[in-house]
């Protein structure tokens, strides 16, 4: 293993602290409000809130009220989150209930899960 300097040691610390205080951007995309649509709203929103506290944007969109956007996003079905902040740009499609999943896909690091008492 390579000897890292003091100074490549702070980078990696500084970056490292970045990514836990990181800003990010999700959109929602649902289909009214039916059942599915509304437990997607939920899981999301406890999932934002319980990892993500105090540094996402959520937007729910419904494809009826702005079709629109789905056309621009390219959204095939429903529900869909998209991450669009931090980069790389990623899509969960379906159902949204697997929690490992979305801590991968999102870029959180499981370092900065809460502790459970």
């Amino acid at each position: 293993m390579p000897i890292r300097t003091k100074g490549q040691t702070k980078t990696i610390i500084a970056a490292a602290k970045k990514m836990k205080r990181a800003r990010y951007v999700l959109r929602l995309f649902i289909a009214g409000l039916s059942p599915r649509s509304t437990e997607a709203i939920r899981r999301v929103t406890a999932f934002c809130e319980e990892y993500l506290a105090n540094r996402y944007e959520l937007e729910i969109v419904d494809i009826y009220q702005k079709p629109d956007l789905m056309r621009g996003e390219q959204i095939i079905a429903v529900p869909t989150l998209v991450k669009h902040l931090p980069a790389p740009l990623h899509r969960f499609i379906g159902s949204i209930d697997n929690e490992e999943k979305l801590l991968s896909g999102l870029d959180v690091q499981l370092s900065t899960r809460p502790v459970k008492s």
